[in-house]
């Protein structure tokens, strides 16, 4: 055996590239720092304070008033309140070092939490429109001025709160869970006072339920667009975007390059695009050049910031890649 020599390439995102000869696999631990500051943090606690303050005044409204648009939208609050703590939970533990065992660090507890966030929302349609249903089959009265006012107030409060946010890191997807529930919070109020004006103008009770199934379908798409990307992300999935056939003719064009295969591409987190291949070498090159070589083409080409390639010896791939 003629012995496997390991060659890092560091860029200033402290990417590694690896070579690993005649098919031996060297275990890393890269920890990544996520570029996500502080200020994403600052941003989850306050919106957080002014959610789970006004959902308990909602809740209070909307058994006051009777009305089943701020019932369901205060529960909403409160899930949301919930979800925003998961988030600054998930912040604080994706900020651990990694270790022996968690090789990677855990900044896919942020992934964890986006997935969680989504889910919750998911259940909390299934809630509203449930109520709404059995409410539609038997009315009940609802006072619509009581339910307009507190309905405004929460306008005023879900604005605040997503224009916080959506101040914050556009790639996080913690936040953006975190946005998205605020965002439906958002749409919540502006149905409740829709129904509140309808019935004090017309005494159909039957819009509050109505419009609380409404807001139930526009929070739908979100909630499932948040669960289906976090899902991606668990199950390795190869970003959305990524050539993977385009990457990796790319590197076989290499003249330095005999056989390309077993590429693999997935998202550690937000901000942290890993891939891993084999390669053998073209006579003539230089097995110890290779890696490097590869890293930087898959980096500025393909938007990757950690590669790990092994060398193998050639005629040894045809056989073996799908």
């Amino acid at each position: 055996m003629s012995g496997s020599t390991p060659h890092h390439d560091h860029d200033h995102d402290h990417d590694h590239d690896h070579d690993h000869q005649h098919g031996h696999d060297h275990g890393h631990g890269h920890a990544h720092a996520p570029r996500v500051t502080a200020d994403n943090e600052r941003k989850l606690k306050l919106v957080f304070v002014l959610t789970f303050g006004y959902a308990i005044v909602q809740a209070v409204g909307g058994w006051w008033s009777g009305s089943l648009a701020l019932i369901a939208d205060s529960g909403h609050m409160v899930s949301d309140a919930a979800a925003l703590l998961l988030a600054l939970v998930a912040y604080r533990v994706a900020a651990k070092a990694a270790n022996a065992r968690f090789t990677y660090g855990f900044h896919r507890v942020r992934i964890l939490a986006a997935l969680t966030n989504g889910v919750a929302l998911l259940l909390l349609v299934l809630w509203i429109g449930w109520e709404a249903i059995m409410r539609l089959r038997e009315p009940t009265e609802v006072l619509s001025g009581p339910m307009l006012v507190v309905a405004v107030i929460g306008l005023v409060v879900n604005i605040v709160g997503f224009v916080v946010l959506n101040s914050g890191h556009k790639d996080d997807s913690n936040l953006r869970g975190a946005l998205l529930h605020v965002a439906g919070d958002l749409l919540g109020s502006v149905g409740a006072i829709v129904a509140a004006l309808g019935i004090l103008w017309t005494g159909w009770t039957w819009l509050d339920p109505a419009l609380s199934i409404l807001v139930a379908l526009l929070i739908v798409k979100s909630a499932w667009t948040l669960v289906r990307d976090a899902g991606a992300v668990l199950l390795q999935a190869a970003p959305r975007e990524f050539d993977t056939a385009g990457a990796t003719a790319a590197v076989r064009a290499l003249p330095e390059v005999a056989e390309v295969g077993h590429l693999h591409v997935w998202t550690l987190t937000d901000e942290t695009r890993i891939a891993t291949l084999h390669i053998t070498p073209a006579p003539g090159s230089d097995p110890l050049r290779l890696p490097t070589l590869v890293g930087e083409l898959l980096r500025s080409r393909h938007g990757l910031q950690h590669v790990t390639v092994q060398v193998d010896p050639p005629g040894t791939l045809d056989g073996h890649c799908a």
